[in-house]
């Protein structure tokens, strides 16, 4: 039998996994609705190309459904496995050479209650940023962009990095102080007051 798929809302990341080893398609759906966007915006963040974070988004989420079978529940929660591989791929891209190319428009429709003025206004703070983080060093970044931006805790941020807690407060510290630095003498030009 299958579960319609706004019954499977409440259900949890681990026992989506679980459900559609054992067959439940509506479950992998469910999970892929649901991880997806998180996926795809941690490799954008990491890669700074929509189209090289899509790639990896894919192959991570291929990934979690070829080991969904011999998913061990409790050892590990499924984001933050995720989370390991999107930046394990991303690593790999980097480490073999690839190169940014310019970067590419996000996307996102327009918001029809903001102006164009101010719709061009956030555009140039998230490229901004965008291009900020580019500037960090690798595990500077992926810190900064697992703390601040997907919004994790230091401890499972330290779980997907496989470093201490202490090494992530380090790592994020840092990363936050070069932002700043990098994004100090653009204030005005982005629209911020003093």
């Amino acid at each position: 039998m299958t579960m319609p798929l706004d019954a499977m809302n409440d259900v949890p990341d681990e026992a989506l996994l679980v459900l559609f080893a054992n067959g439940e398609r509506a479950a992998a759906r469910a999970l892929t609705l649901r991880l997806s966007p998180r996926v795809l915006a941690h490799a954008y963040r990491l890669l700074g190309n929509r189209t090289e974070a899509e790639d990896v988004a894919q192959e991570a989420l291929l990934r979690l459904w070829r080991v969904a079978p011999d998913w061990r529940q409790g050892e590990a929660k499924v984001t933050t496995w995720l989370y390991r591989v999107v930046a394990n791929l991303c690593t790999d891209r980097l480490r073999r050479g690839w190169r940014q190319r310019p970067l590419e428009a996000a996307g996102d429709p327009a918001d029809d209650r903001t102006s164009a003025a101010e719709d061009m206004q956030e555009r140039a703070r998230v490229d901004a940023l965008q291009e900020a983080l580019q500037s960090l060093p690798e595990r500077q970044r992926q810190a900064v962009v697992l703390r601040h931006i997907d919004e994790l805790g230091n401890p499972e941020i330290a779980e997907i990095m496989e470093i201490s807690v202490d090494a992530v407060e380090s790592l994020t510290a840092r990363g936050k102080r070069a932002l700043s630095d990098v994004l100090r003498g653009r204030k005005d030009e982005l629209g911020y007051a003093e």
